[in-house]
């Protein structure tokens, strides 16, 4: 009797570990657990990091090196437009290709060896922070932090010059409009390594210039740019028009400022400081760009 119960302990034990050890349930799913591209036929080399700024906030980046690159210098954009799309275009292996559309001139960025950076802007698409519409520099009434796009294009730098081995420590910005407004404020107490800026059509003075007003004049199709820039952080809320044009759109409404309160503008903060300064107050000479860079180079 004794044998006999070992034996049929010793089966049980044996189907028990059996089907303990019993393979799992595959999953129904065929795409790879984490995707692997494949990046030999590409002529670049594509890198995404998170450079943490003076105050902790880790500003989204994309950087790329074109192949067999070294001592090449490093051209850097800033942007609230999403950087991960911005490097994007085209789906092709050729790195001209993939920043086509935004560059001016990507054959001549890709067959000189540049490294091309750029970077989400804090607070919009994958960087983290407070997005603030054209940031006004640090010491100003209008901004109570100690950060501003000058600050973090000096952090961006040193943190590309020390982590791109294949880079000669010399960087270039540049950018168009919003992106050039970052360029034009990179050169307030640049980085050593900053050796050229390239502010072009850069936004200056937005009262009196193309932005907001037009000396006085409100600029009322910027109410669904403003809708769309401050809203959320990838830009996703849209400013819905009913109407088949604007002239309807502001008609049917009156004014802008009724047209904005409709579609729920009121609740962006920079779309109240708009309201409250329709003069070229303080607020707007102490943010102008021509006036407030002058002061602090």
């Amino acid at each position: 009797m004794t044998s006999k119960f070992v034996i049929c302990a010793a089966l049980l034990v044996g189907t028990a570990s059996a089907a303990l050890a019993a393979p799992p349930t595959p999953v129904y799913d065929e795409r790879p657990a984490k995707l692997e591209e494949p990046r030999d036929v590409r002529d670049f080399d594509r890198r995404v990091v998170d450079i943490p700024m003076r105050d902790g906030v880790k500003l989204h980046t994309v950087i790329l090196v074109p192949k067999g690159a070294h001592g090449s210098a490093m051209l850097l954009t800033r942007t609230p437009y999403n950087a991960e799309e911005q490097t994007s275009y085209g789906h092709s292996p050729h790195m001209a290709a993939r920043i086509d559309g935004y560059d001016s001139a990507p054959d001549v960025v890709s067959a000189g060896h540049y490294i091309r950076v750029i970077q989400d802007v804090r607070g919009k698409y994958g960087s983290e922070g407070a997005y603030v519409m054209n940031r006004p520099f640090v010491g100003s009434s209008l901004n109570p932090t100690k950060v501003d796009h000058a600050t973090d294009t000096y952090d961006t730098i040193d943190w590309l010059v020390k982590h791109v081995p294949e880079s000669n420590g010399r960087v270039g910005i540049l950018g168009i409009s919003y992106d050039g407004f970052t360029a034009l404020a990179a050169l307030v107490h640049p980085h050593p390594a900053l050796k050229v800026a390239v502010p072009m059509n850069p936004m200056v003075d937005g009262w009196r210039g193309d932005d907001w007003f037009h000396n006085g004049a409100m600029r009322m199709l910027g109410n669904d740019y403003v809708y769309n820039q401050v809203a959320a952080r990838d830009s996703s809320a849209v400013y819905e028009y009913a109407e088949a044009d604007m002239y309807t759109h502001f008609m049917r409404y009156g004014s802008a400022g009724a047209a904005a309160s409709a579609h729920g503008l009121d609740q962006i903060g920079f779309w109240q400081k708009i309201k409250a300064h329709p003069a070229y107050d303080a607020f707007w000479q102490e943010q102008a760009m021509d006036q407030s860079w002058q002061k602090r180079v």
